[in-house]
């Protein structure tokens, strides 16, 4: 990690505007990127750009290795000659507001099928030899995704575990029939890949090219209904029919008596290890192809992980199992060299994960939402940061700092949610309501943390109808949307200045 001090924006890609259902790689990628520059900041943190999963959460993926191909620009396609104008000649009404995932996928499927049919005639400006390459050079995971998403999508979407068993069980003689019938299928799956791949290589070449580094998201765990888990079961706890024996989860806390069972299978790490944890090996050199910077979420897995029987319906009658720890990160290291990796260290922590963020020198994280309730010792207050952190107003997972300001979905006692916003007016002077979220800006700005993060919700000053996530709500989550024109001169001159102040701007030299 860098010494230099920075600041960034968190925004994910769904959430840019733009006229097709929900955010993609064209246009307003660009432009926000522009907007980063021209603010002074050099970060772009994003959620994992995977194809979603159940309620279209990005932590729920079928494949930890793909790109989602929903984000593909149609407006780029129409350059390289994959549709024409007519394609994109009246599209539906979508919502600015919100992602509409549902019509969105509809509409972008059909314009994708087209792309690959234009492709396969040879009426493109794609070369086909860029293609070959691509599959070639990924093909240890893109060959079964591409034939996971094929028969899952002929099976009408259900759980590979619930496939006529040949098919979920991988039988060489079945495989090869359905490879064969619907092998086109199959190549075009390939090819969306490979157009997410060449668009977002060039969307962040852009953003290099203008000092701005993409900042990514890695979950620690993989979905059970995936790719993953179907192609490589040897190397998870799961049962004769695929299913997963213990899951993952957290245990009881503050927060809820019944921990949080989150059905993710656990890895056989000790499988993973005689192999020279040869699948992470490939899996963090996939994502450091695509980002800068790697948030490693939920790290405290990693020293030792909440395992709980599958057969539970809640977290109580978990324990705790040692994670892959110093070895895991040693076996990256001398794989990839030091790994740019911000630990996701949230919640109870501890010796054992503090040792091992500080044995690779890989930052934590500070939430200043989480700051005031405690006291002056708060570690999340800024006059507590060590450089070697990176501070937020708040995450995805969090209200806006305005709606927590406004405690309007407060799940703590009233008077215990009373004294922190009371410190919290005092610690950030606020004297003006409306300007909180400046407040809170400037604070983590001038703290020492070596990077500080804000969601562009905050730097709007939207309340709670900014959120895109609320942790254990299963449903309407991840919709949120920047609208077109929302963002003013204003506001990049304002974190510019910040940015400016505190040493946090672009270098120019």
């Amino acid at each position: 990690m860098t010494d230099r001090r920075q600041s960034g924006i968190l925004l994910h890609i769904t959430s840019l505007p733009g006229p097709y259902g929900i955010g993609d790689l064209g246009g307003a990628a660009y432009q926000f990127a522009d907007f980063l520059a021209g603010s002074g900041q050099t970060i772009w943190q994003i959620l994992p750009v995977v194809p979603t999963g159940y309620g279209e959460s990005p932590y729920a993926s079928p494949s930890t290795f793909a790109g989602n191909a929903m984000l593909i620009s149609p407006e780029l396609l129409l350059q390289d000659g994959l549709l024409t104008v007519k394609d994109l000649e009246n599209p539906p009404s979508f919502p600015a507001e919100y992602a509409d995932f549902a019509p969105a996928l509809a509409f972008k499927t059909a314009l994708l099928q087209k792309a690959y049919k234009t492709f396969a005639s040879g009426g493109s400006k794609i070369v086909h030899g860029d293609y070959e390459v691509f599959c070639r050079k990924h093909a240890s995971w893109l060959d079964a995704y591409a034939l996971f998403d094929s028969i899952k999508s002929a099976q009408e979407g259900v759980e590979w575990t619930s496939w006529p068993r040949p098919l979920a069980m991988r039988d060489e003689a079945t495989i090869e029939a359905f490879a064969k019938a619907h092998g086109d299928e199959i190549d075009m799956r390939r090819f969306w890949q490979f157009l997410f791949d060449r668009q977002w290589r060039a969307l962040k070449k852009y953003c290099n090219e203008r000092s701005i580094q993409i900042f990514g998201d890695l979950p620690i765990y993989v979905a059970q209904d995936s790719a993953d888990v179907w192609s490589s079961p040897e190397l998870f706890q799961l049962d004769e029919d695929g299913k997963a024996v213990v899951v993952a989860g957290v245990p009881p806390d503050y927060f809820s008596e019944t921990g949080q069972r989150w059905g993710n299978p656990i890895y056989r790490w000790e499988r993973m290890e005689k192999s020279g944890f040869d699948w992470w090996k490939r899996r963090m050199a996939r994502i450091l192809e695509q980002v800068d910077l790697v948030r490693l979420d939920h790290f405290r897995g990693f020293e030792a992980y909440w395992e709980v029987p599958a057969a539970e319906e809640t977290a109580i009658k978990g324990q705790w199992a040692k994670g892959p720890g110093a070895e895991l990160f040693h076996a990256l290291t001398e794989h990839l060299g030091p790994l740019p990796v911000i630990a996701e260290n949230l919640g109870v922590i501890t010796e054992g994960v503090t040792n091992l963020m500080e044995r690779f020198h890989y930052p934590g994280m500070a939430i200043l939402e989480f700051a005031f309730d405690s006291g002056a010792d708060n570690s999340f207050l800024p006059h507590n940061y060590r450089p070697d952190l990176v501070a937020y107003t708040g995450t995805h997972d969090n209200d806006t700092f305005c709606g927590w300001w406004k405690n309007t979905q407060s799940t703590q006692d009233a008077d215990v949610t009373a004294k922190a916003l009371d410190y919290c007016r005092q610690y950030l002077e606020v004297t003006d309501d409306s300007q909180v979220h400046w407040r809170a800006i400037r604070a983590l700005m001038a703290s020492v943390a070596c990077i500080v993060v804000t969601p562009m919700q905050d730097v709007l000053g939207l309340g709670s109808e900014g959120r895109i996530n609320t942790p254990g709500v299963a449903a309407g989550n991840w919709g949120w949307r920047l609208e077109a024109g929302a963002v003013k001169a204003e506001h990049a001159a304002r974190l510019k200045a910040l940015a400016e102040v505190y040493g946090r701007a672009q270098s120019k030299a």
